[in-house]
Formats: C-alpha cells, structure tokens, sequence
C-alpha cells in the first residue's frame, strides 16, 4: 500500500488542522487494525512528522513540497513512478498516470460551494483535478454520507463505490473537574459563562446570522468566536461594532488542539450554525466533553449532532436565538443533551474511522 500524506503539517495553524489531524489519526491507527493484518503500508511524506513502525515504512521526499505548486507537481510527476499495489491519496486528488488502482479521500466540496474562499490557483486545481481522481479512483472515501451525496450530485460519481469513513473525537476530549476548569477560566480571564464558536472566520461559518441572534438574547454570557482568521473576516468586525457589544464577544483567535478540551469544558454551549461542513467535527468535540451544541440542519451537521443537539435552520436568526436561550437557560435540557451528547461522540472514534479505511483498501484491491 502506498499512501501519499504529503499534506501532513509541522505547523500547527487552522489551515493545516482540519486535513491534517485526519490524516494523522488514521495513519497512527492503521496497523492496529486486525483485517488489515496482511497489509504493509509504504507512507510519502514532505514536511510533515511520522514516526515508522511495524508493517509501516516512511519515504521522505527531497523535494520542498510544502510549497503548494512543487507538491502537485511532485504527485503527478514523481508519485507515478513507485512501486506499488494500490495508492491511496489523502486529499482530493491522485496521480493522473497512476499505474495502480488508487483510493481517494474527499473531505467536502466547499471549493464548488464556496469558491471565493481559495485562491484562483487552487480552486482551478481543486476543479479540474478532483472530479478527475475520483471517476478515475477504484474506490473513494467520504468523511460523511453528506459528503458523499454531493459526490453523486455534483459528480455523477457512483454511490456503491463510495464507502464512508466518520471522523473521531479524540479520547482526550472528555468532561474535565470543575476545579480545573474554574483555573483554565481564571488563568485565560474568561467570563463565568460564554457561548463558544469554533473555526475559521469565513462566510460559510454562518457567524453575522449568529452574532444577531446572541444580540437577540438579553443574556449576561458573552460569545467567543474561536478560530483563524479567513476570508471576508472584516464583515464580522464590523457587525461587531455594529451590533454595540464589543465588550461582550470575544475574538481569541486560532486555539491550539491542547487547549480545545478546556475551552470546550468551559464553554456553556457550543454554536455552530455552519451553512456547510464536510463533517462538523466540533460538534462532536464539544458532546465529548460534555457541552450542549446548538448546530445547524445544513449540510452534515444532522450527521453528526444526532439527537443530542438542537438542530435549526441556519438562515433562521430568531430559531437560532431561541435555541441558544434553551441551551443556556433549560437545565433539565442541559443534563438531557449533556447525557445524549456523551453517547453520541462516542460513536465516532479515531480506531473505527481507520478500521472503515482498511475495509475500504481491501474491497479496492479485491480481497473482499
């Protein structure tokens, strides 16, 4: 098996979280998997940190492929001419003179769906190179059945040989002692109560819809709106200012994936009103440890909220406010959804998502 993880990341920003933490929690857990016990796995990688093991060899490349254009042109030029019995690309796109049957993993289709949030460079070769691979592909992992629906839709791509592969929460988000959550908020300077967003600061985050609705609320908790700075930021600035409670919303900026447990366990109630995900994974996150989510019926969310969340519509302010106030205000509904969230984020595992992978690589090579 060759599998190109080239986009696995040294540094630890927004733009590398998301693909990257995939990639890594799948490749550690690979060869723990007992159906794929006959596999041996040959891992290419440019910048990115791997350790090697048992059944598991690991090429570094020489090529500076951390830059985006010497990457793509070492997958389509370099990539073709190893040796191997099936290539399983981790993001998108594979080899077009790839000799071998190939896998391809597609996290979401925001790049027809949001376009402006890339570069001209890599929307073209998102556009042009994606639906390419995955016609070519013997078979295609989607992170959701959401995911996968927009592959039929957009693509005409088969639905039998798409397989899905959930995303995991990691087992180190989980409810924390209130001692050491009370000091995380003291040490951060936080307000005893806030309602959290995660993720990049972008349109698609749905986060103007959510800042009017938290000025609906009358409420004495304050909004942090966690995450790196993306496309169009400076409209949420300026619905900031304009909504007169820059004292009251909170920008910390990108959190590092060791402080997310606390800042989950902290928080009185996750939002997050995304308008589309491939997956949603801080849904997942926040149930883990305890958090009610208030989420959006969009896209995938459905997916992975369950039954534990308050679902609504994403372009609904006034239904997105009154969630928010059950969520905050409702403690028999607080312990309800504390209890079906932790039920809920422990269906998606790290270990399952790398076990539906292996199955994934042996109906590719036909051994199932």
């Amino acid at each position: 098996m060759g599998i190109n993880a080239h986009l696995l990341s040294r540094r630890a920003t927004f733009r590398s979280a998301g693909v990257h933490g995939y990639i890594s929690n799948v490749l550690s857990r690979l060869t723990a998997v007992p159906a794929g016990a006959a596999l041996r796995y040959t891992v290419y990688v440019g910048e990115g940190d791997l350790a090697a093991g048992e059944r598991i060899e690991v090429v570094r490349s020489s090529w500076p492929t951390g830059r985006p254009l010497v990457r793509i042109l070492w997958e389509q030029m370099a990539l073709p001419w190893r040796s191997m019995d099936l290539l399983h690309s981790t993001a998108f796109v594979t080899p077009l003179a790839a000799r071998w049957p190939t896998v391809v993993t597609v996290y979401d289709l925001s790049f027809l769906h949001y376009p402006q949030a890339l570069t001209a460079g890599r929307r073209a070769y998102l556009r042009l190179l994606s639906p390419l691979s995955c016609r070519r592909a013997t078979r295609i992992i989607a992170i959701s059945a959401s995911t996968r629906r927009d592959l039929v839709k957009q693509w005409g791509i088969p639905a039998d040989r798409i397989d899905i592969a959930y995303p995991g929460a990691g087992e180190h988000f989980r409810p924390l002692p209130e001692d050491q959550v009370n000091d995380f908020r003291a040490r951060h300077h936080l307000p005893r109560r806030f309602i959290l967003h995660l993720g990049t600061l972008e349109p698609r985050k749905n986060l103007v819809r959510l800042i009017h609705a938290f000025a609906r609320l009358r409420t004495d908790a304050a909004l942090v709106l966690a995450g790196g700075r993306g496309w169009l930021d400076d409209t949420i600035g300026a619905e900031i200012e304009k909504s007169g409670l820059q004292d009251k919303i909170l920008l910390p900026g990108y959190l590092a994936d060791e402080a997310l447990v606390f800042w989950y366990n902290a928080a009185a109630v996750l939002a997050y009103p995304s308008l589309y995900e491939g997956f949603g994974l801080p849904v997942i996150e926040a149930m883990a440890c305890g958090t009610p989510v208030v989420t959006s019926t969009a896209s995938s969310m459905p997916e992975a909220a369950g039954d534990a969340g308050l679902l609504v519509d994403p372009h609904n302010t006034e239904m997105l406010a009154e969630a928010l106030h059950r969520a905050l205000t409702d403690e028999g509904l607080r312990a309800e959804m504390r209890n079906r969230g932790l039920r809920q984020a422990a269906r998606f595992t790290w270990e399952s998502t790398a076990t539906a992978t292996v199955a994934t690589f042996r109906r590719a090579l036909g051994v199932d």
